[in-house]
């Protein structure tokens, strides 16, 4: 597996600057989390990595730069994206939307990678024929990994993959956290929830206004306390007088 790198990553839409010379290294059979409150510049910094929002910086994967490249190119490179908005094609089958992940795969492995994805998520063997949008909402979020997963990809972004999901299906997404880790999948996190980051992540790096303002390990990331005055300082200096 490769590393995913990120140097000095600024993010923008038109002339708003979202995120701020960022840096940050993810390695093979690592979980790098990046949380922060609403409107830290968590998602416009995913969106930055995989090709999607503009930016300046430098961003590789396995030490090939990934600057200037379209989603597409980045995805072909082996940069899988999971958004916030789980990037289903719901009016298509589950089926369908797994054959749209394995596009880049060569023709010959695609089944392959497909039953692989599979694996990960066994229900979707039972629901093929079924359109995507009539999949729960957990359900759902299972299959955009999966989707993602069928491209084969190097490195894997998940942004946001707790939200609105029931305990029992989480559950199920940090198994397969665990075991994506053990085969030395790279994977960049964003999330809000604590308790996923705690149950999956190595490292975290905490977004306040577009910046990273804190990071560290497991043990540092037990710090609510500290983590919480954090997000309530940054939001009051932010704040007009």
């Amino acid at each position: 597996m490769k590393s995913l790198k990120v140097s000095g990553l600024s993010a923008s839409y038109g002339s708003l600057v979202v995120c701020r010379d960022i840096s940050l290294e993810v390695n093979p059979g690592e979980v790098m989390a990046v949380i922060g409150p609403n409107g830290a510049g968590k998602t416009s910094f995913v969106g930055a990595i995989a090709g999607a929002v503009s930016s300046v910086g430098e961003v590789s994967l396995g030490g090939r730069s990934l600057v200037g490249m379209p989603v597409h190119r980045r995805t072909r490179l082996g940069l899988a994206t999971v958004p916030d908005n789980r990037g289903l094609f719901p009016p298509m089958t589950v089926d369908e939307n797994l054959r749209l992940g394995a596009q880049f795969v060569p023709r010959a492995q695609r089944a392959d990678a497909i039953d692989q994805a599979v694996s990960y998520f066994p229900f979707l063997k039972d629901r093929g024929s079924n359109l995507a949008g009539s999949l729960s909402g957990g359900q759902q979020q299972m299959l955009a990994i999966a989707k993602c997963l069928a491209s084969r990809p190097s490195a894997l972004l998940l942004d946001e993959p707790s939200q609105g999901l029931a305990p029992i299906i989480l559950d199920e997404i940090v198994k397969v956290i665990g075991e994506l880790k053990r085969r030395g999948l790279p994977m960049l996190l964003v999330e809000q929830n604590h308790g996923l980051v705690q149950r999956t992540a190595d490292r975290f790096a905490v977004l306040v206004g577009g910046r990273v303002v804190m990071s560290g390990g497991p043990a540092e990331l037990q710090d609510r306390e500290n983590i919480g005055r954090l997000f309530l300082e940054r939001r009051q200096a932010n704040q007009p007088h």
